[in-house]
């Protein structure tokens, strides 16, 4: 039996390799451009939400931390959530897909920011049918709500953006998988032969 050899790497293989793997890095990155400014601000003022009324004395520190000023003026489970959310996703996961520019941190903040959203509507729809003598939603609640929904559509528009780069590094790779499906064994002995 004769045994195949491959042929002598001309360093071209290397080289596509190290392409690959730049185009790679560059898939798994975003490019927020102005929107980088803007998610910056919304993330200030969704911090700033946290220390402002959330509901009648009660700021939306204490809310997160459950302490006696919120149980007293009847804080329920949505507004928890929500100000835990918004905490993690709208302002941690969000400094993080803005510090490091990845694109699973900055769908992470997405996903989060969206879900976050729809619990601040139940934590200000709570609010609004609190029982008699409970206050209503206050300008924190109303400002965190608010910049949360900025925050995933901004945070969608930066996801489901690619740079031309990244089209065109997708569109080359799609092509050579084609192109290296579509050839057969034959033509594989072929050139390797040819090379040797």
């Amino acid at each position: 039996m004769f045994a195949m050899s491959r042929p002598a790497d001309d360093g071209s293989e290397a080289y596509r390799s190290e392409i690959e793997a730049a185009e790679r890095k560059v898939a798994g990155e975003i490019q927020p451009g102005a929107r980088a400014m803007v998610v910056a601000i919304l993330v200030f003022v969704l911090l700033v939400s946290l220390i402002l009324p959330h509901t009648g004395g009660a700021r939306g520190v204490d809310v997160l931390m459950g302490d006696n000023k919120a149980l007293s003026v009847g804080i329920a489970l949505p507004s928890r959530i929500f100000v835990w959310l918004a905490l993690v996703f709208g302002v941690g996961f969000s400094m993080l897909a803005l510090l490091t520019r990845r694109w699973v941190l900055a769908w992470l903040a997405l996903a989060g920011s969206a879900l976050s959203s729809a619990v601040g509507l139940l934590a200000v729809w709570s609010r609004q049918t609190a029982a008699h003598g409970h206050p209503g939603p206050g300008i924190g609640l109303l400002l965190g709500w608010f910049a949360v929904i900025l925050l995933t559509f901004h945070w969608a528009r930066v996801v489901w953006t690619r740079t031309a780069v990244q089209l065109a590094a997708e569109e080359q790779r799609r092509a050579a998988s084609a192109k290296n499906q579509a050839r057969t064994l034959l033509e594989d002995v072929d050139r390797r032969e040819e090379n040797s």
